[in-house]
């Protein structure tokens, strides 16, 4: 890399400090050449120093400094005066957009799945429009934009055609939301004109959750995309086929920026035990090393961890074994790292 490229890296709640340790030590074994600069942020922080957010102003200037960043697993307290999300805020301040979930099994899970999860981010239901009516009702507002959705359907063909694959699966309830659900469906059908071989087909999310648990192979090679609050709901559901939502990994891209961080929550009953999977954050790590261009090094984290699963010897309790984190990652830092050295 010709400049000096940094990465905010933000520690999180609950087990969220020693996930990221070991995420940051692999990605150190395997000579990063970014800095990677740690700070907090989150309900735990903002419990001890109060405001509107559960980001600092200092934090948030790191991170328009940064180049990406790193999210360590956070708690969002489910209270009325409690800030929004950690991880919804920054993806609004900086429009990351596109969420992508992959959603890939190991040789040992019962399911062999290999499809993509892209999730619009901005939107939808978690733009946060809601209030009451009366002290017995309120109303929350479903914001679906032209610009929203045209671009999220650009980047579910966009993932298709990186990928080399032919299908692009969207997911709505367009029989019953015909507005907000109208305008995401046409801008699927928009975007795919621009992408030849590509199909696309449309999936209600109440037929889809079925399909997940009854035939989750059916959609393999498929991208699959969908609105804020669905993907999230199909994402999760698709992820239980995958043996542990902490195998589970995320990006969060704009146009110009980046955000990386496990599927998972911050397990606080966990914290400090040295027990929770180290997964999701390495591979969310290593995702962001190859935004930031050292994919070589994304590569090798990648196959040293698929061969720690694979081999089943150094796993943590989720994944059926007796390894600590602390112990797999340190398995994943130094496979990654040998292979690095050939």
């Amino acid at each position: 890399m010709a400049k000096k490229t940094t990465a905010a890296i933000i520690r999180g709640d609950g087990t969220g400090p020693e996930l990221v340790n070991a995420m940051v030590k692999v990605l150190k074994a395997c000579n990063t050449k970014i800095e990677l600069v740690q700070c907090d942020a989150g309900s735990e922080w903002w419990e001890k120093n109060g405001g509107n957010s559960y980001i600092s102003p200092e934090v948030w200037k790191l991170l328009e400094d940064s180049d990406a960043c790193f999210k360590g697993p956070t708690t969002t307290v489910p209270v009325p005066n409690a800030p929004r999300s950690v991880a919804v805020s920054i993806r609004q301040k900086f429009q990351l957009y596109g969420n992508l979930r992959p959603i890939k099994t190991y040789a040992n899970a019962e399911k062999q799945l290999d499809f993509i999860c892209v999730r619009e981010a901005t939107e939808g239901l978690y733009a946060g429009i809601e209030f009451k009516t009366s002290d017995d009702s309120a109303i929350a507002i479903r914001k679906t934009t032209r610009k929203g959705c045209d671009r999220i359907a650009r980047k579910a063909f966009e993932v298709a055609k990186d990928y080399g694959w032919k299908k692009v699966v969207a997911i709505t309830k367009r029989n019953i939301l015909k507005e907000t659900d109208g305008i995401f469906w046409s801008s699927i059908e928009n975007a795919g004109k621009g992408f030849k071989g590509i199909e696309y087909e449309e999936y209600y999310i109440d037929n889809m959750t079925q399909q997940l648990v009854k035939n989750p192979e059916r959609f393999n090679k498929n991208v699959l995309v969908s609105t804020n609050l669905f993907m999230d709901v199909i994402s999760e559901c698709a992820s239980g086929n995958v043996g542990s939502i902490g195998n589970v990994y995320s990006g969060n891209y704009g146009d110009d920026y980046a955000m990386f961080e496990p599927a998972h929550g911050s397990a606080p009953k966990y914290a400090g035990k040295d027990k929770v999977n180290p997964v999701a954050t390495i591979l969310s790590g290593a995702w962001m090393a190859d935004y930031l261009g050292e994919r070589e090094i994304c590569k090798a984290i990648f196959k040293a961890t698929e061969d720690v699963i694979n081999e089943n010897k150094y796993v943590t309790y989720d994944l059926g074994g007796t390894a600590s984190l602390s112990k797999m990652a340190d398995q994943i830092a130094t496979r990654a790292a040998k292979l690095l050295k050939k």
